[in-house]
This record gives C-alpha cells, sequence and structure tokens, in this order.
C-alpha cells in the first residue's frame, strides 16, 4: 500500500517508516523541515515539505496516498495552547485526507477512562481522534499508555528520577494504576492495522500484560539496573510541583513534562481488551520491555541520531542529555577534505598519543588498573590502521564508516557506559566538519557525580584534542598539497 506518515521525525514515526519498509509498503513522510531526516538510511523514501498547520501545503503530500498514519502532538510548541494547535492540526489533516479520498487514517493516541478527570494533555489526545473520525475517512485510533523504550518521553522521565534519586519523596500520584507498552508492541499493532478489514473503522486500547503503579515501575526499573531506590510517599506533593521537579532533575523539556506529570493523577489501563483477539501479538511484560530498552546500547548498537549526518552545523560546544544519556559535542570547521579529517583522527592513541593532555590519559589508565581495569596498556593493533573490534587503550572500535565516522567504547571501570565518538562530516565547499562527541550513561547517582566531578577536565582535555585534530589534518594537508609530486 502507499502510505503516508507524518511525525516522522518524532519518536513513534521514525520507527514506524522502516517497519513499514520492511512490510513491503511504499512509503512517503510529511515533515516540516526535510533536513530532519537526512541522517535516515531509509532506502525509497518520498519526503514531502508540508505543515499541518498550513492547509495549503497538504494536497501534495496526501495524494495517491492509500492511508496515512497521524502521528503529530503539538506539545512541543509550548505547554499553552497545545490543545488549539492540536485541533487544527487534526482538522486540515483530515480535510486532506478526505479530499485525497484515503481508505484509512491509523492515530496513536492516549489511554484514559475518557472522563472529566482526564488531564487536558490525554483529553486532547483523544479529542484529536474524534476531529479524525469526523472527517469520515475510516479511522483506525489506538490508545496506549507509557511506551516503554529508550527515547520514550514518559518513560525516559522515570528512567532519569530512578537513576539520579537513590531517595525519593513521591506524589501521591505514583499509586496510580498504570498499563504501559512495550515500543516493540506499539509498532506491530500499528503495521497490523493497515489495510486489515477487522481494524478500519475501530477504535482499540492497547497495553502490556502488566498493570502497575509508578511506584512499581520504577522499583521495575531499578530491579533490572541493579539499584537500590527508596520510595517515601508524601500527600503533599501536586502535580505542579511534582513537574517542576522533574524539570529540575530530569533532561525532560517543560513543554512535556508538565503535561505529562499532569496526566498521571489518571488511571490509564486497558478497559477493553478487544486488540489482544484481533491482533495476534505476544505481550511483552514490563521488565523485558526495560530489559530491551538496554539491549542495543549494551551490545554496542545505539539510536540512529548518535551517527547520523547532522545538518546546519555551527561551530561551538554544546552540552545536553538525552534517552538516558549525557551528550558533550564539539564542533569545528576543517580546512581539509572529509577524507583527510578522518584518517587525522584515525590515527589517535597507542604511541601517537591523545594529541593534547597526554599524561592525563596515562593518569587516568593508570588509576584503571589499580581498580582492577585494563588500563593503558593495551596501544593499538597497528599504528595506521583500526579496524571494528580493535583495542586502543582503554577503549574498544565499536564503530567504524571509510571516511567518516569512528566510534569508540570505554572498557575502563566506570560508573557507566561511555563512547567517544569521531565524525567528518562534508561541507558544500567541499572541506569538513569535525564532530567530536562525549557520550556517557551514568548508572545512579554515581555515575552523575562522576560526570560532573571530572567535567571541568574533560572539557579542557576534549577541546584540545579536537582543535589539535583540526590543526594537525590541515598540516598534513598543506604538506601534501605542496610536495613534489603534487607540483608535479
Amino acid at each position: 500500500m502507499k502510505v503516508l506518515v507524518t511525525g516522522a521525525t518524532g519518536y513513534i514515526g521514525g520507527r514506524l517508516v522502516p517497519q513499514l519498509l520492511a512490510a513491503g509498503h511504499t512509503v512517503r513522510c510529511l515533515v516540516r523541515d526535510p533536513s530532519r531526516l537526512a541522517g535516515r538510511t531509509w532506502d525509497d523514501v518520498d519526503i514531502v515539505r508540508a505543515d499541518v498547520l498550513q492547509p495549503e501545503t497538504l494536497p501534495g503530500a496526501f495524494e495517491g496516498m492509500g492511508a496515512a498514519y497521524y502521528l503529530i502532538h503539538s506539545m512541543a510548541e509550548g505547554k499553552h495552547g497545545f490543545e488549539d494547535r492540536d485541533r487544527n492540526a487534526a482538522r486540515n489533516a483530515a480535510t486532506a485526507a478526505r479530499a485525497a479520498g484515503l481508505e484509512q487514517l491509523i492515530y496513536l493516541g492516549g489511554l484514559g477512562s475518557g472522563d472529566a478527570h482526564l488531564s487536558p494533555h490525554l483529553a486532547s489526545r483523544q479529542e484529536v481522534g474524534d476531529i479524525l473520525r469526523a472527517s469520515g475517512v475510516p479511522v483506525t485510533e489506538f490508545r496506549a499508555a507509557i511506551v516503554v523504550g529508550s527515547g520514550s518521553m514518559s518513560f525516559e522521565m522515570i528512567r532519569h528520577l530512578t537513576e539520579r534519586l537513590p531517595i525519593m519523596i513521591t506524589p501521591r500520584w505514583v499509586s496510580t494504576p498504570c498499563q504501559p507498552i512495550a515500543i516493540e508492541n506499539v509498532l506491530e499493532y500499528l503495521v497490523e492495522s493497515l489495510g486489515y478489514p477487522a481494524a478500519i473503522g475501530e477504535l482499540f486500547e492497547i497495553g502490556g500484560p502488566d498493570v502497575l503503579t509508578y511506584a512499581e515501575m520504577m522499583k521495575g526499573y531499578a530491579a533490572v539496573r541493579g539499584l537500590k531506590r527508596v520510595l517515601i510517599p508524601v500527600p503533599v506533593l501536586t502535580p505542579t510541583l511534582s513537574s517542576y521537579w522533574v524539570d529540575l532533575i530530569t533532561p525532560i523539556p517543560a513543554a512535556y513534562s508538565h503535561p505529562l506529570i499532569e496526566g498521571l493523577r489518571s488511571e490509564v489501563v486497558v478497559r477493553d481488551a478487544r486488540a489482544q483477539d484481533i491482533f495476534d501479538l505476544r505481550l511483552i511484560s514490563y521488565r523485558d520491555a526495560v530489559e530491551r530498552a538496554f539491549s542495543d546500547t549494551l551490545s554496542g548498537k545505539v539510536e540512529t541520531s548518535w551517527c547520523g549526518a547532522l545538518a546546519d552545523l555551527e561551530p561551538g560546544v554544546s552540552l545536553s542529555a538525552t534517552e538516558g544519556r549525557i551528550v558533550e559535542r564539539r564542533t569545528l570547521p576543517a580546512s581539509v577534505p572529509p577524507a583527510e579529517l578522518f584518517h587525522a583522527f584515525m590515527a589517535i592513541g597507542g604511541e601517537h598519543g591523545w594529541l593534547y593532555a597526554d599524561w592525563a590519559w596515562h593518569l587516568r589508565g593508570l588509576l584503571d588498573r589499580l581498580v582492577g581495569g585494563v588500563g593503558m596498556r593495551r596501544g593499538r593493533r597497528n599504528p595506521d590502521l583500526l579496524r571494528a573490534g580493535d583495542a586502543l587503550d582503554f577503549w574498544r572500535v565499536e564503530a567504524l564508516e571509510d571516511d567518516r565516522l569512528l566510534r569508540l567504547r570505554a572498557e575502563m571501570k566506570l560508573p557507566g557506559l561511555a563512547w567517544l565518538q569521531f565524525e567528518s562530516v562534508p561541507q558544500p565547499d567541499g572541506e569538513s566538519m569535525l564532530v567530536q562527541s562525549a557520550f556517557f550513561e551514568p548508572k545512579g547517582l554515581a555515575g552523575l557525580l562522576y560526570w560532573y566531578a571530572l567535567y571541568p577536565m574533560h572539557a579542557l582535555i576534549f577541546s584540545g584534542m579536537a582543535r589539535n585534530l583540526v590543526r594537525h589534518a590541515t598540516q598534513k594537508h598543506g604538506k601534501t598539497l605542496n610536495s613534489p609530486e603534487k607540483d608535479s
């Protein structure tokens, strides 16, 4: 089937597109900014620039499609007025779908009882489903609670709170029942419902096999991570106060955390289990879903945003936290072709050293050996060549893409997981941009204290290393240009 995916740059949409392609469908993505999909390795995907809040841009996107996924919400635009934006966006999309003669609209909304106690966020998600149905286009609506998967906003909120707080003073909403669902099951429902006669025109409540309170979810997460956590419930913390605490402790943006916290007061469990009868799925338990959320990281696989091509790069330093990881990124222009910059960072480590404050690297290696780690004694297999799987001092080469990317995974003793990544990003003028990224996934409070205690030293060393990488690549490039072979 020819299918349109809206919200392809979002969490669900970004994972849905490859599933649809694997199932043999023809996919078109509607996005406001096509550059945000530049790093995706999707073959044969038609990308159309359009905006659901600008109805004049929509007819071309919907034309020729048999079905569409509506995976858009407006909380990212700000916590105030998102209901009106969602309402207008849904009306515009529904009108375009009807005009294009679509056979099916598939929508993922929020689970809730539908009574007057629903939060504005959940009420808005359900109103969007009503608006889509009013268009006359057959709608398949799924309603889900917390989606368990690395990167899911609601799950990441639980993850960060549990990771960072050994003792939690918890509000009353942590005792609210919830029925979380694994991201894998959500994607299965979405894909299998496409063109499925029994699903067209139906509303399904979906959830995993476990009904848990939010306190039980945090404790379950802690058990998977091997963390000891104490929860002390008190009756005085309101959702508003809780949302400010979430803003402080986690990287979840305020535009998301405030509506999400308000929604935690509502009991979100499946009351109509027809979806389990109609779709033949094996529901994944909460514990298994949490373990799967870490499997990619622990097996050396990472999120696509880690190594995707970066659009509109600006020189500078940024520090952020996303998907449970702290990311420190340095971006520097290099007056050399991408291949030569790549060869410069391929030569680091071993006898070549780490280009800046080499004594500090060896001191870190000595400390690592004192606590039973590998230290710096392994060096590198070849002084000039690396391949995936090679040991490199106290790192391991996790990924290597010719002329583009080198990613190292730390094997020293750490209260968490760490990576160091170098990218050579081509620029329009034939030169390149160095993107040097340090990733750290802290384990518990000890991991956070470790990162921030060493951050001033890391900032100094990583900045010096990035500058020297660019300088060495530029100097080598100049020598090559001026060599007799080149002159002749």
